[in-house]
This record gives C-alpha cells, structure tokens and sequence, in this order.
C-alpha cells in the first residue's frame, strides 16, 4: 500500500517571522518584544532577532517606546493581493467543488442600497423550475439571504435609515412587511452566523445565507443555497447550513479575511 505523501515542513524563522507580523496586525496596542515572545510562546532572543530583520525589510516599523508596528512594506502586498483578486473568480473556483447539495442552486451577490445584486449563479435543474437567478438581477436585501446577511452587519438603526421609506411590496405572503420584524430577523443572524430566506422571495425555496468578508472583515458578498422547501428535513438543512458557511469562510480567507477570532 503506498504511503500517503508527507507534507514539507515550514521555515520555523519564516513561520515564526509569520506569526509576529500577524500578532502585531491583530493587536489594538503597539507591542513589545517581550509581550510578543509571552503571548507567541518563543524565546524573547529570537523574537528580537526576527523583529530585527523585520524591521530592516519594512515589514515593521520600531517606535520610539521600543514598541512595534506594522511596517510599509506590508501595504505593497495588500495592494498587490487586492488587485489581484476576484470575489467572482474566486467563487467560481469553488462552486463545482461542492457537490453535497443535489437539487441546490448556488449564487454569489453584492449589496447595492436596498437591493442585493447577482454575480453569479449556478442554477440546478430543480430550483430552476421555480426561479432562476442569473447574473445582473436584483431583488431587495429584506427579502434574501444574502440582503439579510448584508444588513446583519449594519446597525439597527442603520437598517431603520435604509427603510426609512418602508420595506419594498412584498414578492409572496412570507415577504417580511415589518421593520421589526426585520430586524428581529437580522438580530438572529447575528446569533447562528448564517442567514434564512423562507419563501420570501419564491413560495417554494428556501435559502440559507452567509457573508464573504475582507482583509478589514468586512462584507464584500452574500453567498447563498437554495432549495425547494418541500421534504427538507432537519438533517439535509443542518448539512446546506454547514455547505453554506464553510464556502463563505473559504471564500472570506481567499479574501483576506482574519477568521481566527471567530466568523
């Protein structure tokens, strides 16, 4: 039997260099050498060492108090990655590799005013029968999953701004038609970590949301599955739950999103 192929090991210098500038990019406060070497559990020599050259690269900067900061050389990187990346192109390397969801429709959208806008969609020969989204479309952010996952990361009073005028006519009698109640949906959101549009926008589908973020984790698109309603069970809802936020936390990482305090 052939032995599975081991993995090479990091650079402990690079990896260790690695977990300094992300401990200094996390922190609210400049640190010190010897709250780097306590909080990363490495000997404060080397963390002296690597923050040397760290510094001598631009990847640091040393402060006055003998603290630390993220250095400039780091902007060129950010810069580079962001040109260089594609929400869309991004979502569309992944989508043909999550076949767990027989019969679901995949799509990624963008939030603009009240509205969520379509980049994407994978429409199965299921869901399409009873709506069939396509890139370009629009559909108001109170009504689908991705609007809702948007709006979850506003305020509630940024939300009540939003709909200052009313939320929109509804699409179906399961349209939310009360601020309120909106916001009670969004409030729940925020406690499950993933988003619900029951038959609010199609009587039949039900779709199951979650945001992609950014380096400043913040939302940049609404990744969301959709299905027919009909004999979801609780099991088959539990797994499109889990499909859902494990591609949008794959796609928040492709994004540069900071995942590691939670989602």
């Amino acid at each position: 039997m052939a032995s599975e192929p081991t993995k090479p090991n990091p650079s402990p210098a690079l990896e260790r260099g690695a977990r300094i500038l992300d401990l200094v990019a996390r922190s609210r406060t400049f640190p010190s050498l010897s709250e780097m070497s306590r909080e990363l559990g490495i000997a404060r020599s080397t963390v002296h060492g690597l923050c040397q050259t760290l510094v001598q690269l631009d990847l640091l900067i040393r402060r006055g108090d003998q603290t630390y900061q993220v250095g400039p050389h780091v902007m060129r990187w950010s810069n580079a990655f962001i040109q260089q990346s594609d929400v869309a192109t991004e979502f569309a390397t992944i989508w043909d590799q999550e076949t767990e969801m027989p019969g679901a429709t995949i799509t990624l959208s963008v939030l603009e005013g009240s509205e969520v806008v379509y980049l994407a969609a994978r429409n199965s020969d299921v869901s399409h029968s009873l709506i069939e989204f396509r890139a370009g479309m629009r559909l108001p952010a109170a009504f689908t999953a991705t609007g809702k996952a948007f709006l979850s990361y506003m305020t509630d009073f940024e939300v009540r701004r939003l709909f200052a005028q009313g939320l929109p006519l509804p699409r179906t009698p399961n349209s939310v038609q009360e601020i309120d109640h909106l916001i009670d949906e969004l409030r729940q959101v925020r406690i499950s970590g993933f988003s619900v549009d029951d038959q609010q926008v199609a009587e039949g589908i039900i779709c199951f949301g979650a945001s992609v973020l950014d380096s400043r984790n913040r939302p940049i698109a609404g990744i969301a599955v959709s299905l027919p309603s009909e004999a979801l069970t609780d099991s088959e809802r539990g797994k499109v739950i889990s499909s859902v936020q494990r591609i949008a936390t794959r796609l928040s990482h492709r994004m540069g999103a900071d995942l590691s305090g939670g989602y």
